[in-house]
């Protein structure tokens, strides 16, 4: 995901991915460039891009739910955040994570 927190593809983005873990499928999101201050403390806490549930919340349930989080390394540095500075939960690991579950067979999709 490369979108940002107001942008409504990030609400579009998790909707879909909770689908998945309601499917039974195991998920990953990896935030890229401006998708990296999603999960910035309190980046999401008045975001709601209607008819869709608030943004806070969904990535709580994709959270909850077992889906693991990560945001790269040179974006979060970009920014000046570390780890503190993101919600629980989130990850920050370079692309060679996802390289490697790409490479065991999963799936992608690109918000």
């Amino acid at each position: 995901m490369s979108h940002g927190p107001t942008d409504e593809r990030a609400s579009v983005g998790f909707t879909v991915v909770n689908g998945g873990l309601t499917a039974g499928l195991t998920a990953s999101v990896f935030l890229t460039a401006d998708a990296v201050d999603i999960v910035r403390r309190g980046a999401t806490d008045l975001v709601h891009a209607h008819p869709m549930e608030p943004l806070k919340d969904l990535i709580a349930d994709f959270l909850s739910r077992g889906g693991t989080l990560w945001a790269c390394p040179p974006c979060v540095k970009a920014r000046g955040y570390g780890q503190d500075d993101l919600i629980d939960g989130v990850r920050i690991v370079g692309a060679s994570a996802m390289h490697e579950r790409i490479k065991a067979g999963a799936a992608t999709l690109s918000f």
